[in-house]
């Protein structure tokens, strides 16, 4: 069975050191696209995400950029530019959570949260899509949601905003860039055994398996085979739709 993507197909995504990022990045890679693996603090997560793709045969690279800040994005996509002269998909994942209750969430940590997961995704879009323009040959743009963002999520209220606000983002991206030949939408996942979840892992398994109707969490790989659907020339006819990934919790 042959590669879903042509060669040359250049692939960006955000955050992936690891988690649903990493997964993402595999996958891309293991359908033929050269992916460009970005992240911020975890240098040694990205470098392990790189050595799985060049053992399986793929390409990768690293590109360093703290996607909540302007001005790293914006020399990230210099450097695309500059090396690979244009970008084909974009996968904005990074995202970060600072949960709380309303009453005591401080600015400090709703702003935070919505400057990685909302300002992120447009500094990354903004970037993408110039690329994509300007080479004139289409693209696939793939934000990273959560059900968070769908239903809302108690404790949550910077993530479920930021979340949300990347749905409406992403219609509103998918309207604007149609007639140039770029598709934008969004995956948005319900509980995953990552990091994230882990670190509460217990705790989350006990309060929401019940509410799962499939009983039990999701896998990283599970949310990559849908976004690298999406990015591929077998979802061409899909656009401006959010896809949930969660096992029917938000059914």
């Amino acid at each position: 069975m042959g590669n879903l993507f042509a060669e040359g197909t250049v692939a960006l995504v955000t955050g992936a050191s690891g988690g649903i990022g990493r997964a993402v990045a595999i996958d891309l890679a293991a359908n033929g696209a050269i992916v460009l693996i970005n992240y911020n603090r975890n240098k040694e997560g990205a470098e392990e995400t790189q050595a799985v793709i060049r053992a399986a045969g793929g390409t990768a690279a690293i590109v360093k950029a703290d996607v909540s800040d302007a001005d790293e994005v914006n020399a990230m996509f210099t450097k695309i530019k500059k090396h690979f002269k244009k970008l084909d998909i974009l996968v904005n994942n990074s995202g970060i959570t600072k949960d709380g209750y309303l009453m005591m969430m401080s600015p400090e940590s709703f702003d935070a949260v919505v400057k990685t997961n909302l300002y992120g995704c447009f500094y990354c879009t903004q970037g993408a899509v110039r690329l994509m323009c300007a080479a004139k040959s289409g693209g696939s743009i793939i934000n990273i949601s959560s059900t968070s963002g769908v239903v809302g999520q108690e404790g949550q209220a910077n993530y479920s905003a930021s979340k949300g606000a990347i749905i409406s983002f992403t219609k509103t991206i998918a309207k604007e860039y149609a007639r140039h030949g770029i598709r934008a939408n969004v995956v948005a996942p319900g509980f995953i055994n990552t990091h994230m979840t882990q670190v509460n892992g217990t705790l989350l398994k006990e309060k929401y398996l019940d509410f799962i109707p499939q009983g039990r969490f999701g896998e990283p790989e599970e949310v990559a085979n849908v976004v690298t659907f999406l990015a591929s020339s077998k979802a061409s006819y899909i656009t401006g739709k959010t896809i949930v990934v969660d096992g029917g919790l938000t059914m």
